[in-house]
């Protein structure tokens, strides 16, 4: 998460980075707080593409999988406010499209998770058709791989969460 040299400088989304690093580098707690405490400077009708970012790393940093999936759901409303204009105030290559294939999937291992097999069809079928649209790089393989991965976990009938890749 960083921003392009022709882009305003976002201080939100330096926070979200900074986070992100934390939570990576294994202070799950320190990075969960430090997003939980942007979400509440944003709060829930701020910028989308802050709410958008938020919601989506915090969902990745909780221990109940009901609350990833909430805020798996806070990220998908959130990214119907955004504009690829305001994204690429931040980045000049970010496009809104880029976006939907990962909130998808993580819609739809939640959804697995919690036994909901139903809506994590809906939404792994959604996020299939949408990578179609990723370009071939790291970001599109990983994102293709983890549909692979919610698809072969959801038709074995498994609750377990994802393996890293």
């Amino acid at each position: 998460m960083t921003q392009s040299g022709t882009a305003e400088v976002d201080e939100v989304m330096t926070g979200i980075g900074a986070a992100v690093e934390r939570g990576r580098a294994g202070d799950r707690a320190q990075a969960r707080e430090a997003l939980t405490s942007l979400w509440e400077r944003v709060g829930s009708g701020g910028d989308a593409l802050h709410r958008c970012s938020i919601a989506h790393y915090l969902a990745d940093l909780q221990d109940a999988v009901a609350d990833e999936l909430r805020w798996d759901q806070r990220a998908l409303a959130a990214v119907v406010d955004l504009s690829d204009e305001r994204a690429q105030r931040f980045h000049e290559d970010l496009r809104v499209r880029g976006f939907l294939p990962s909130l998808h999937l993580n819609l739809a291992d939640a959804y697995r998770r919690v036994g909901d097999g139903d809506r994590a069809r809906h939404h792994l079928g959604v996020a299939g058709e949408l990578a179609d649209g990723l370009p071939d790089d790291g970001y599109g393989s990983l994102i293709r791989g983890g549909i692979q991965q919610v698809a072969d976990l959801l038709g074995a009938g498994s609750r377990a969460p994802l393996t890293a890749q």
